[in-house]
């Protein structure tokens, strides 16, 4: 069973450089005149007793000022730890050359499905690259990670297109284990998180889901840092751009509306030791209610067709659910107060401003799409025709061509 492992690696201005507002957000960016943990990540793939597959490293930029140094200093960190595994990068020149494909092809309508800017469009290309490369398997892992678990791999690729009671398994979702070794957060919890305890809620999540029994069971929650998807899954649904962030739990709703069960393996660990987050409490506030509203829409706004089936609240809870229901509104609005009023007090006007602004992109809904769910229809048929493109094994040896080769 061939397997491609892909890992994003995001790359922002360089220390003190000041941030353009037209920047991607990302939560935290390598600055350019740093090693970031790429290197690390590659190093810790010694590890690994089965190193018998293919690894994509994406260099991805925050802003397009930077693109062309994003992609030399990648290039530079492959060329000088390789890990004992075959490594192709793929950048905005590579990116380029697929979009050139695609023109010849009379296809260039499905260029805007291959872009390396926003989460859900690193991980489409996370998903596309291995189907590119005749992949069966993609295993998504990220940069600010360390592998410690000899047996990742055979882990991971233990139940991928298996069967199990009778159902085939092409979702498994993997899980992050803190440098101590625990998998719960252990995030402060402020005054202000009173009607936003997500911490808490993902914890109770994790506890009763990665803390029980059987190994191999049904999921409502994700980490895109973790995830093994199988072709058969990948190569029909894809990411919704439509999402800012959380894309890897929105990934599994995707799923599940196209009949697709997700797992998870409370066994395939990876070790996760991100960099603080750099961008401001009520920004990243503002993305996860974004994410929220826009998931809460896409379930509102669900439709009986043939091959799907309608997704609940009550099957994604605790964490998501607990924050798609109706009270969401009112946790928006209680929660930013809050918050303002803090930030208030501790000086940043600027800060309490933006979440009252907040309050109201919630209430207006113009943080999300006026039709998830039918959007998510129109892109999953644009997805299967890119995928139909590339399925010819001349246009993806072609394709595949233009990756940047590491070395061994």
């Amino acid at each position: 069973m061939k397997a491609v492992m892909v890992v994003p690696s995001y790359w922002g201005r360089r220390s003190g450089e000041r941030k353009q507002e037209t920047d991607v957000i990302y939560d935290h960016p390598t600055p350019l005149d740093e090693q970031g943990t790429l290197g690390r990540l590659l190093e810790s793939l010694a590890v690994l007793k089965d190193r018998d597959f293919e690894l994509v490293v994406l260099g991805v930029s925050t802003a397009p000022d930077i693109r062309e140094a994003v992609e030399r200093k990648t290039a530079e960190i492959l060329r000088r730890v390789a890990g004992g595994v075959d490594t192709r990068l793929f950048s905005y020149s590579h990116l380029a050359g697929l979009h050139g494909i695609l023109e010849k092809r009379g296809r260039e309508d499905l260029a805007p499905l291959l872009r390396l800017e926003g989460y859900s469009n690193v991980r489409n290309l996370c998903v596309f690259l291995p189907h590119l490369l005749g992949a069966e398997v993609a295993v998504l892992v990220d940069d600010d990670e360390i592998f410690e678990d000899p047996l990742f791999m055979d882990k991971a690729l233990e139940f991928i297109g298996r069967d199990v009671a009778g159902r085939p398994v092409l979702f498994v979702a993997g899980i992050y284990l803190n440098p101590d070794g625990s998998y719960l957060l252990n995030s402060q919890v402020d005054p202000w998180m009173t009607y936003w305890n997500k911490y808490d809620c993902m914890n109770r999540a994790f506890a009763e889901i990665i803390g029980r029994e059987p190994r191999l069971k049904a999921t409502p929650f994700a980490f895109g840092g973790n995830l093994v998807l199988h072709r058969s899954l990948f190569a029909r649904v894809p990411f919704d751009p439509g999402i800012t962030r959380g894309e890897d739990i929105d990934y599994l709703i995707n799923a599940r509306l196209f009949g697709f069960e997700t797992y998870l393996d409370n066994r395939l660990s990876i070790t996760h030791d991100a960099p603080p987050k750099t961008s401001p409490v009520w920004e990243r506030v503002r993305e996860d209610v974004a994410r929220f509203v826009f998931e809460k829409k896409k379930l509102e706004s669900q439709e009986e067709l043939p091959g799907m089936r309608r997704v609940s609240v009550e099957e994604l809870s605790p964490y998501p659910g607990e924050f798609l229901g109706p009270d969401l509104e009112e946790r928006i609005f209680r929660s930013n107060q809050m918050l303002a009023v803090d930030l208030l007090a501790a000086g940043d006007s600027r800060g309490a401003a933006e979440c009252l602004k907040t309050i109201g992109l919630a209430r207006t809904e113009s943080v999300a799409e006026p039709d998830p769910f039918r959007s998510l229809i129109r892109l999953q048929k644009k997805w299967q025709e890119l995928m139909d493109v590339f399925a010819s094994e001349r246009t993806a040896r072609a394709a595949a061509g233009l990756l940047w080769p590491g070395r061994k």
